[in-house]
């Protein structure tokens, strides 16, 4: 039999425990909103991993300036170029979750880079935490005038009566007109020969000298050639007509299922809390509100595009899905 005293000192501390754990709760309860309320206190990191220039960098400036504006603090953008991204990425994945670290992500770093590297210094799920897309741009399919077609149907049909392949130039392997091309000829089934070239300059000068016979080119570098008749175009890669060139029709239309479209977005690292990730998306869907950064981004060829956190990371895994078959399929290798 259990002595009285035992009993109730038991029972004392039982007690004493669960006020304890009671005002831990409470604790817990008053801090957390606390934490949010008093976010962001200091400057900001921006991490933006390639070097100045290109309409990647513009979308990471001005983020930053219109952040800066809706959060009230500077946030700084830091180039971390290198690796085709993954040394950006990696500094954003081992710093601090507190909010004061933050990356702009984009579909060759986040759904083709893990396809690529087989020793990835991070992981593109478990790394990090999804807050926004912010934009997405197309690549248009064009072809060197001297070439007999002017459709998908008859580019398919073309390349198929052909005793040789087409061939199309990038610039490297592993880049996105690499991998739109290569999701072509898969879903086409078609033959075509791929010519890396170091840089989008060189690959750009023989396909306007028809060395090359078509290629997938940003949409706001194809326009000017387009216009003066030194490329003709059979297409724009995303699901629908691109608002800044009506006319040009999707690749979709002639080639169902295809699609390809470089696509940016904001993430933090991997356990920032919850609330400091919401008030981050609210700050973005502010931000895209004012109407000279929709103007901006079209432009640079670029399409206003936000999300929830959540449909962000759903998005991810379907295109890290997608790409990894499609560098499977294709046998792509870095050079």
């Amino acid at each position: 039999m259990q002595h009285p005293l035992l009993t109730a000192l038991r029972q004392q501390r039982s007690g004493v425990c669960r006020c304890i754990a009671l005002s831990a709760v409470l604790l817990g309860l008053v801090m957390q909103p606390a934490s949010a309320q008093t976010y962001p206190s200091r400057p900001i990191r921006l991490i933006h991993p390639f070097s100045t220039g290109g309409s990647a960098d513009l979308l990471a400036r001005i983020l930053s300036q219109k952040l800066t504006e809706s959060l009230g603090q500077p946030v700084v953008i830091e180039n971390r170029p290198g690796a085709g991204g993954n040394i950006g990425m990696e500094a954003a994945a081992k710093a601090a979750p507190d909010g004061y670290t933050l990356v702009v992500a984009y579909n060759g770093t986040m759904a083709i880079n893990p396809a690529l590297y087989p020793n990835l210094p991070f992981d593109p799920v478990k790394d990090y935490a999804p807050i926004s897309m912010l934009a997405s741009s197309q690549l248009a399919l064009v072809v060197h005038p001297s070439v007999p077609i002017t459709s998908v149907a008859e580019l398919i049909a073309y390349a198929k009566s052909r005793p040789t392949p087409m061939s199309y130039g990038s610039g490297g392997s592993g880049t996105g007109p690499h991998l739109a091309a290569e999701l072509f000829k898969s879903l086409a089934g078609i033959e075509l020969l791929h010519v890396p070239y170091k840089g989008s300059g060189p690959a750009m000068t023989d396909l306007l000298g028809g060395h090359v016979q078509l290629g997938f080119l940003p949409v706001i570098t194809a326009v000017p050639h387009v216009k003066a008749g030194k490329l003709r175009v059979l297409g724009v890669t995303g699901a629908g007509q691109l608002a800044a060139v009506p006319d040009w029709p999707s690749l979709a239309k002639g080639l169902p299922g295809y699609g390809y479209t470089s696509w940016f977005g904001l993430m933090a690292p991997a356990r920032t809390p919850p609330e400091i990730i919401a008030r981050l998306n609210r700050a973005i869907q502010q931000a895209v509100k004012v109407p000279d950064v929709a103007e901006r981004f079209s432009g640079e060829g670029l399409e206003l595009v936000t999300s929830t956190p959540a449909e962000f990371a759903t998005f991810i895994a379907a295109e890290l899905r997608k790409w990894d078959k499609v560098v499977k399929d294709a046998k792509i290798k870095l050079e």
